[in-house]
């Protein structure tokens, strides 16, 4: 693209999605007088009494947790699917609903209370990657469990409840709204062009080298051409991989390193324990073929300005369709030139 062009109000395609997304770069230099967010809380102790998710300490559900040293999960105490729901429909003229199952559960990172992942070793961290493919394969061949669904709300500003390092698992029967957008897309790509269309797409990323964040033997992170969120990201191996249980121990390796280095520049653009939506989208598990998958994982975080300032969806985003101030190639140009120590360790 021209200067002029990246410069001016233009619409990006997700090709994920069939979704347009507007840039106003030139709206980066406005003022702001809104809301700013509490910076985060860094100073944690190992061990929390007070923690539902700790060893050992007894959950709001009244279970305790084992003393536990590595990644450990468990069926969330308050689930917002149930496995034992009976298979209804309701119809009345307009009005439509059917049940849903499933299960929810929660993943311990690690039993140390004060760290995140940027925090935590490659190996740790390859634990967790285990366990999230222990979760894929034993929930993914549930009767009933068609899509698995791998997710990690990090601090406050994202509605996290608890600080303790962890993440989600939500197996659910239905395939859910955004899988069932991609799933179209990478449909029509496949058929037409017999390779996946990420498998096309991180090959001219790679070729322009323009939104490269990090890149090791296996795994590529970058922001999307077609970023909403300020510094959203996205992970995904160089190789066609449909879904994570397929990763060699290589790859998990690499994987891991991916995350760690990715994490840790987010910590390092504001000097803070940066928040984030992020998620594993992969083949469903319905029991059919999924040629057409390339498993990514995606980062949405909210912060724009600063480690209180953050961008609202609201509006325009929110009746019209998504928008953002900052060019995705600006935002990797940032993102990429920060250290890859972590800001606590210097």
């Amino acid at each position: 693209m021209s200067k002029e062009f990246n410069n001016n109000p233009h619409r990006r395609l997700n090709i994920l999605t069939g979704e347009w997304i507007l840039v106003s770069p030139h709206r980066n230099k406005r003022p702001w007088q809104g809301k700013t967010e509490k910076q985060a809380v860094t100073d944690r102790p190992q061990y929390d009494l007070a923690c539902y998710l700790c060893p050992t300490n007894e959950r709001m559900g009244g279970e305790n947790n084992p003393d536990y040293k590595k990644p450990y999960s468990f069926v969330n105490d308050f689930s917002a699917l149930l496995n034992d729901v009976k298979d209804e429909k309701y119809e009345n003229g307009l009005l439509y609903a059917e049940s849903e199952s499933g299960i929810c559960k929660v993943v311990c990172f690690s039993p140390d209370h004060s760290v995140t992942l940027p925090l935590m070793s490659i190996s740790a961290i390859t634990d967790v990657i285990s366990l999230w493919q222990k979760e894929y394969k034993e929930l993914g061949s549930m009767k009933g469990i068609n899509h698995v669904q791998i997710f990690e709300n990090k601090g406050d500003v994202m509605g996290c409840s608890n600080p303790h390092p962890h993440g989600q698992v939500w197996a659910q029967k239905n395939i859910p709204l955004e899988v069932a957008k991609k799933i179209d897309r990478l449909k029509d790509y496949w058929e037409k062009n017999q390779k996946s269309i990420l498998e096309d797409y991180v090959q001219q990323e790679l070729k322009l080298d323009e939104r490269i964040i990090l890149e090791n033997e296996h795994f590529v992170a970058l922001v999307p051409y077609w970023a909403v969120w300020p510094y959203e990201t996205m992970i995904l191996p160089k190789r066609k991989i449909a879904h994570i249980g397929l990763l060699t121990e290589k790859e998990k390796v690499s994987y891991a390193e991916i995350l760690k280095g990715m994490t840790i520049k987010y910590d390092n653009l504001f000097k803070t324990s940066f928040p984030y939506s992020a998620g594993i989208h992969q083949a469903p598990t319905d029991g059919e073929e999924h040629p057409e998958w390339h498993f990514h994982m995606s980062f949405y975080p909210p912060l724009l300005r600063s480690a209180t300032v953050k961008k609202f969806m609201v509006g325009y985003e929110m009746f019209a369709n998504p928008q953002r101030d900052i060019t995705a190639e600006q935002a990797a140009e940032t993102l990429a030139s920060l250290p890859s120590i972590h800001y606590s360790k210097t």
